[in-house]
């Protein structure tokens, strides 16, 4: 009896595993604009835009389209993959994966104009669980440390 209740939990777990894994990503649910967004009830997010209470975003020294291509290089280069929108448009979303369990996080960006240079606004969140344990902040702090840094291809 114990054996085959330790079957079935290794197979509720193997199936669990499956659909984190496996689960399809909805363009028209996960591809938001972060000026729009409503604050999560969760922490397992993090949100920069032009609104009290949000990290406030930070201008670059750098055209719009410029800003969008070298995100898109940095967002990639961390193994991130374009889910919807594009570089053209300045609106993307990727999806990122954690490297044991696979849990999908979105990452969705609007580059701006903002006086001669850029800026960017960003919503991050996990799709899975209460808390990302500070991935989402974390990994929008990393791309955009990595903007000022000289592009790959230099």
């Amino acid at each position: 009896m114990i054996k085959l209740i330790l079957l079935g939990a290794v197979v509720a777990a193997v199936a669990l595993a499956a659909y984190i894994r496996l689960a399809p990503s909805d363009p028209a649910r996960w591809h938001e604009d972060p000026r729009l967004v409503s604050r999560p009830g969760t922490p397992n997010f993090h949100l920069i835009r032009m609104v009290g209470g949000d990290a406030m975003p930070q201008v670059f020294q750098m055209p719009p389209d410029a800003l969008a291509a070298r995100l898109d290089e940095v967002a990639r280069a961390d193994g991130a993959t374009l889910l919807a929108g594009s570089v053209e448009a300045h609106h993307m979303t990727y999806v990122t994966r954690t490297p044991l369990m696979g849990f999908p996080d979105y990452t969705s960006i609007l580059i701006e104009p903002a006086g001669e240079g850029a800026m960017l606004l960003g919503f991050a969140r996990a799709r899975f669980g209460h808390s990302d344990m500070g991935n989402n902040r974390a990994r929008l702090e990393r791309w955009i440390a990595a903007l000022d840094r000289p592009a790959l291809s230099d």
